[in-house]
């Protein structure tokens, strides 16, 4: 029987566990409610480093006043069953009094012009909370490497930034969607699905395997077909659907080639879900759901290039 990882929820036990662990270590930040997506990093994590450390913390900072933070599930039992089963030596799970020692934070870090679109566009100061989070976790955790979903695209490119603006001495290491077998992406927020939101949202990833089949012709005929198949279902209430550049997140323009991320948000029933993929403009891609794929924002490059005139 695999041991139970020691739990912390003080920064004093933090601190004499974090200090006890030799060698390099690696983070997988969560919320709990943890599932095949959060074990997959807890494998990479473990794969790269010599000890994990999880977090699992609900980050009030990151719900706005139309999200309900008190539906969210909770779940440590099974979640720390799972960090067991993965091998997970640490445990850091702290109330909010803990991480926020003073209540709502006076000083928060900000996303800027980055955190504002799509998702911060939707959910606005959403990822001033996530980074002012991660900011202190990795400060209190003091990791070698913090490993992050791209399922969370906008997010992962936002701490990869955070990390190298604020000269954070950790790796930000990115691993791919992981998903159903049914193509829909890994995340908590599927429990909130019943039988028929669950058909519904499948459109999603249909949609940006559709945009991908289509990449080859250039980017409004990614954009058309994926369009073409979420139009088709009433039930799913798109709130955005973008190609853009995966490390400016602004649209491409019609005579861009490369790398790009095709981005979609819906609501399905009272759930709102994300998915993305990377695509390579103008070339044929991999349609298996993006597997194979190189994405910049999973290798960290800059792929910047520069503005036309035309």
């Amino acid at each position: 029987m695999d041991a139970e990882p020691v739990v912390a929820r003080t920064r004093a036990e933090l601190d004499a566990a974090r200090d006890r662990l030799g060698g390099t270590v690696a983070v997988v930040m969560t919320m709990g409610a943890l599932h095949e997506g959060h074990a997959t990093l807890m494998r990479r994590a473990r794969e790269s480093a010599d000890h994990v450390v999880a977090t699992i913390f609900l980050n009030p900072l990151q719900f706005g006043p139309k999200e309900d933070l008190a539906k969210y599930p909770r779940t440590f039992d099974a979640d720390l069953e799972l960090c067991t089963r993965e091998g997970v030596d640490l445990v850091f799970a702290p109330g909010p009094g803990v991480v926020y020692q003073d209540g709502d934070p006076g000083v928060r870090v900000s996303a800027g012009r980055l955190g504002e679109v799509l998702e911060g566009h939707s959910r606005p100061g959403h990822f001033d909370g996530v980074l002012t989070v991660v900011a202190k976790l990795l400060h209190l955790v003091r990791p070698h490497r913090a490993l992050f979903g791209q399922k969370d695209a906008q997010q992962l490119l936002l701490i990869r930034r955070m990390a190298r603006d604020l000269d954070f001495r950790c790796e930000i290491v990115a691993v791919s969607t992981v998903r159903e077998p049914d193509g829909l992406a890994m995340s908590s927020r599927n429990t909130y699905l019943n039988a028929l939101d669950r058909e519904v949202a499948l459109t999603l990833p249909r949609a940006l395997q559709a945009g991908l089949a289509a990449a080859i012709e250039g980017p409004s005929a990614v954009r058309r077909a994926a369009r073409e198949v979420l139009v088709r279902e009433p039930l799913c209430i798109v709130d955005y659907l973008v190609l853009v550049h995966p490390e400016t997140l602004e649209n491409v323009p019609e005579w861009y080639r490369g790398e790009a991320l095709l981005a979609v948000a819906a609501r399905v029933g009272t759930t709102r879900l994300i998915d993305n993929m990377p695509v390579l403009v103008g070339q044929a891609n991999d349609t298996a759901l993006g597997v194979g794929v190189p994405s910049a924002i999973t290798a960290g490059a800059d792929t910047r290039r520069p503005v036309r005139d035309h």
